[in-house]
Protein backbone atom coordinates (compact mmCIF):
# COMPACT_ATOMS: atom_id res chain seq x y z
CA UNK A 1 0.00 0.00 0.00
CA UNK A 2 1.33 3.30 -1.13
CA UNK A 3 1.15 6.11 1.61
CA UNK A 4 -1.10 9.09 0.86
CA UNK A 5 1.04 12.39 1.15
CA UNK A 6 -0.95 14.61 3.86
CA UNK A 7 -0.44 18.21 4.57
CA UNK A 8 0.79 17.09 7.75
CA UNK A 9 1.50 13.98 10.35
CA UNK A 10 -1.22 14.88 12.19
CA UNK A 11 -4.37 12.71 12.55
CA UNK A 12 -6.69 15.24 11.79
CA UNK A 13 -9.41 13.87 10.55
CA UNK A 14 -9.30 11.52 14.12
CA UNK A 15 -9.42 14.41 16.11
CA UNK A 16 -12.06 15.96 14.64
CA UNK A 17 -14.32 12.89 14.65
CA UNK A 18 -13.87 12.50 18.25
CA UNK A 19 -14.14 16.11 18.60
CA UNK A 20 -17.51 16.23 17.00
CA UNK A 21 -18.69 12.89 18.47
CA UNK A 22 -18.17 14.73 22.01
CA UNK A 23 -19.61 17.70 21.18
CA UNK A 24 -23.16 16.12 19.82
CA UNK A 25 -23.09 13.94 23.17
CA UNK A 26 -22.94 16.68 25.32
CA UNK A 27 -25.43 18.20 23.59
CA UNK A 28 -27.55 14.56 23.97
CA UNK A 29 -26.88 15.87 27.85
CA UNK A 30 -29.30 18.70 27.36
CA UNK A 31 -33.09 17.44 27.29
CA UNK A 32 -34.43 20.29 25.52
CA UNK A 33 -32.28 20.00 22.41
CA UNK A 34 -33.72 17.16 20.86
CA UNK A 35 -30.54 15.84 19.00
CA UNK A 36 -30.81 12.55 20.14
CA UNK A 37 -34.44 11.95 18.01
CA UNK A 38 -32.92 13.98 15.46
CA UNK A 39 -29.99 11.81 14.86
CA UNK A 40 -30.93 8.48 15.91
CA UNK A 41 -31.70 5.83 13.59
CA UNK A 42 -35.13 3.96 13.24
CA UNK A 43 -35.05 1.69 10.22
CA UNK A 44 -38.64 2.30 9.51
CA UNK A 45 -38.03 5.53 8.37
CA UNK A 46 -35.09 5.15 6.34
CA UNK A 47 -37.28 6.00 3.28
CA UNK A 48 -38.16 9.71 4.02
CA UNK A 49 -34.82 10.44 6.25
CA UNK A 50 -31.60 7.98 5.26
CA UNK A 51 -29.28 10.73 6.52
CA UNK A 52 -30.01 8.93 9.92
CA UNK A 53 -27.71 5.41 8.51
CA UNK A 54 -24.39 8.33 9.15
CA UNK A 55 -25.56 10.50 11.56
CA UNK A 56 -26.62 8.27 14.61
CA UNK A 57 -22.36 7.08 14.33
CA UNK A 58 -22.32 10.51 16.19
CA UNK A 59 -24.57 9.64 18.67
CA UNK A 60 -24.28 7.34 21.87
CA UNK A 61 -26.20 6.70 25.12
CA UNK A 62 -26.75 9.49 27.28
CA UNK A 63 -27.08 7.09 29.89
CA UNK A 64 -23.56 6.62 30.86
CA UNK A 65 -19.59 7.46 29.40
CA UNK A 66 -18.73 3.94 29.09
CA UNK A 67 -20.25 3.87 25.90
CA UNK A 68 -18.95 6.91 24.06
CA UNK A 69 -15.68 6.69 26.46
CA UNK A 70 -14.71 3.22 24.54
CA UNK A 71 -15.62 3.94 21.32
CA UNK A 72 -13.74 7.49 21.11
CA UNK A 73 -10.77 5.43 22.75
CA UNK A 74 -10.59 2.62 20.34
CA UNK A 75 -10.89 5.45 17.18
CA UNK A 76 -7.92 7.50 19.02
CA UNK A 77 -5.54 4.38 18.78
CA UNK A 78 -6.59 2.53 15.41
CA UNK A 79 -7.78 6.27 14.19
CA UNK A 80 -4.12 7.78 14.84
CA UNK A 81 -2.56 4.23 13.26
CA UNK A 82 -4.04 4.31 10.47
CA UNK A 83 -5.25 7.99 9.49
CA UNK A 84 -1.40 9.23 8.69
CA UNK A 85 -0.42 6.15 6.03
CA UNK A 86 -3.82 6.07 4.17
CA UNK A 87 -4.48 9.49 3.96
CA UNK A 88 -7.39 12.06 5.07
CA UNK A 89 -9.74 11.52 2.55
CA UNK A 90 -8.96 7.40 2.72
CA UNK A 91 -9.66 7.30 6.14
CA UNK A 92 -12.30 9.65 6.52
CA UNK A 93 -13.87 7.71 3.81
CA UNK A 94 -13.50 4.17 5.69
CA UNK A 95 -14.99 5.73 8.87
CA UNK A 96 -18.61 7.00 7.01
CA UNK A 97 -18.86 4.25 4.93
CA UNK A 98 -18.06 1.94 7.47
CA UNK A 99 -20.90 3.50 9.44
CA UNK A 100 -23.11 3.00 6.54
CA UNK A 101 -22.48 -0.69 6.24
CA UNK A 102 -23.46 -1.33 10.11
CA UNK A 103 -26.86 1.18 9.87
CA UNK A 104 -27.57 -1.40 6.12
CA UNK A 105 -26.64 -4.90 8.23
CA UNK A 106 -28.95 -3.76 11.18
CA UNK A 107 -31.76 -2.68 8.56
CA UNK A 108 -31.38 -5.81 6.89
CA UNK A 109 -31.35 -8.33 10.62
CA UNK A 110 -33.14 -5.83 13.00
CA UNK A 111 -35.54 -3.67 11.45
CA UNK A 112 -37.61 -2.89 14.19
CA UNK A 113 -34.23 -1.40 16.07
CA UNK A 114 -33.40 1.83 17.54
CA UNK A 115 -29.42 2.21 17.20
CA UNK A 116 -27.26 4.92 18.17
CA UNK A 117 -23.34 5.14 18.03
CA UNK A 118 -20.46 4.85 16.67
CA UNK A 119 -19.60 1.16 16.95
CA UNK A 120 -20.12 0.05 12.99
CA UNK A 121 -17.94 2.79 11.88
CA UNK A 122 -14.98 1.50 15.23
CA UNK A 123 -15.37 -2.21 14.14
CA UNK A 124 -14.89 -1.14 10.05
CA UNK A 125 -11.64 0.72 11.16
CA UNK A 126 -10.13 -2.18 13.56
CA UNK A 127 -11.24 -4.52 10.61
CA UNK A 128 -9.29 -2.33 8.37
CA UNK A 129 -6.25 -2.10 10.80
CA UNK A 130 -6.10 -6.10 11.08
CA UNK A 131 -6.80 -6.66 7.15
CA UNK A 132 -3.72 -4.15 6.48
CA UNK A 133 -1.26 -5.82 9.23
CA UNK A 134 -1.64 -9.35 7.76
CA UNK A 135 -1.09 -8.36 4.20
CA UNK A 136 1.89 -6.90 6.00
CA UNK A 137 2.62 -9.94 7.27
CA UNK A 138 1.89 -8.94 11.00
CA UNK A 139 -0.17 -11.69 12.99
CA UNK A 140 -1.99 -9.35 16.08
CA UNK A 141 -3.71 -12.40 18.11
CA UNK A 142 -4.91 -10.49 20.80
CA UNK A 143 -6.30 -8.20 18.22
CA UNK A 144 -8.55 -11.08 16.97
CA UNK A 145 -8.94 -12.01 20.64
CA UNK A 146 -10.66 -8.57 21.24
CA UNK A 147 -12.61 -8.37 17.98
CA UNK A 148 -13.95 -11.59 19.13
CA UNK A 149 -15.04 -10.89 22.69
CA UNK A 150 -16.73 -7.52 21.57
CA UNK A 151 -18.89 -9.66 18.71
CA UNK A 152 -20.17 -12.20 21.23
CA UNK A 153 -20.68 -9.16 23.61
CA UNK A 154 -23.27 -8.33 21.43
CA UNK A 155 -25.31 -11.28 21.50
CA UNK A 156 -25.21 -11.47 25.25
CA UNK A 157 -29.15 -10.44 26.33
CA UNK A 158 -29.53 -7.15 28.46
CA UNK A 159 -26.40 -5.19 26.99
CA UNK A 160 -28.39 -3.49 24.08
CA UNK A 161 -25.65 -3.88 22.11
CA UNK A 162 -26.26 -4.02 17.87
CA UNK A 163 -23.93 -7.60 16.69
CA UNK A 164 -25.62 -6.38 13.75
CA UNK A 165 -23.72 -3.22 13.35
CA UNK A 166 -20.64 -4.54 14.63
CA UNK A 167 -20.92 -7.34 11.78
CA UNK A 168 -21.93 -5.17 9.16
CA UNK A 169 -19.48 -2.32 10.27
CA UNK A 170 -16.36 -5.21 10.16
CA UNK A 171 -17.44 -6.40 6.68
CA UNK A 172 -17.43 -3.09 4.94
CA UNK A 173 -14.14 -1.90 6.52
CA UNK A 174 -12.48 -5.18 5.88
CA UNK A 175 -13.74 -4.58 2.07
CA UNK A 176 -12.19 -1.13 2.21
CA UNK A 177 -9.11 -2.07 3.58
CA UNK A 178 -8.58 -4.53 0.66
CA UNK A 179 -9.33 -1.83 -2.34
CA UNK A 180 -7.03 0.06 -0.24
CA UNK A 181 -4.09 -2.34 -0.81
CA UNK A 182 -4.97 -3.36 -4.47
CA UNK A 183 -2.04 -2.37 -6.32
CA UNK A 184 -2.36 0.10 -8.84
CA UNK A 185 -0.68 2.17 -11.30
CA UNK A 186 1.42 4.86 -10.13
CA UNK A 187 -0.20 8.05 -9.32
CA UNK A 188 -3.58 6.82 -10.63
CA UNK A 189 -6.53 7.06 -7.48
CA UNK A 190 -9.54 6.30 -10.19
CA UNK A 191 -9.53 2.43 -10.12
CA UNK A 192 -9.33 2.87 -6.60
CA UNK A 193 -11.93 5.53 -6.23
CA UNK A 194 -14.34 3.58 -8.78
CA UNK A 195 -14.25 0.44 -6.32
CA UNK A 196 -14.96 2.39 -3.43
CA UNK A 197 -17.94 4.16 -4.87
CA UNK A 198 -19.18 0.57 -6.48
CA UNK A 199 -18.96 -0.45 -2.62
CA UNK A 200 -21.30 2.51 -1.12
CA UNK A 201 -23.48 2.01 -4.96
CA UNK A 202 -23.82 -1.88 -3.56
CA UNK A 203 -24.99 -0.58 0.12
CA UNK A 204 -27.19 1.66 -1.25
CA UNK A 205 -28.41 -0.86 -3.50
CA UNK A 206 -29.19 -3.24 -0.89
CA UNK A 207 -31.12 -0.53 1.12
CA UNK A 208 -33.85 0.44 -1.73
CA UNK A 209 -34.34 -3.46 -2.41
CA UNK A 210 -35.10 -4.11 1.59
CA UNK A 211 -37.33 -1.13 1.52
CA UNK A 212 -38.77 -0.84 -1.39
CA UNK A 213 -38.90 -4.83 -2.53
CA UNK A 214 -38.73 -6.87 0.14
Amino acid sequence: MRAARASSGKPVVTYTLIALTVAVFLLQLIPASGVTSALVYYPPFTAAEPWRMITSAFLHSPSGIFHIGFNMFTLFIFGRALEIPLGRARFLSLYLISALGGSVAVLLLAPQTLVLGASGAIFGIVAAFFVIQRRMGVHNRLLIIVLGINLVAGFIPGLNISWEAHVGGLITGAVIALIFLRKRNRDSVIPEVALIALVVVALIAVTLVRIFVL
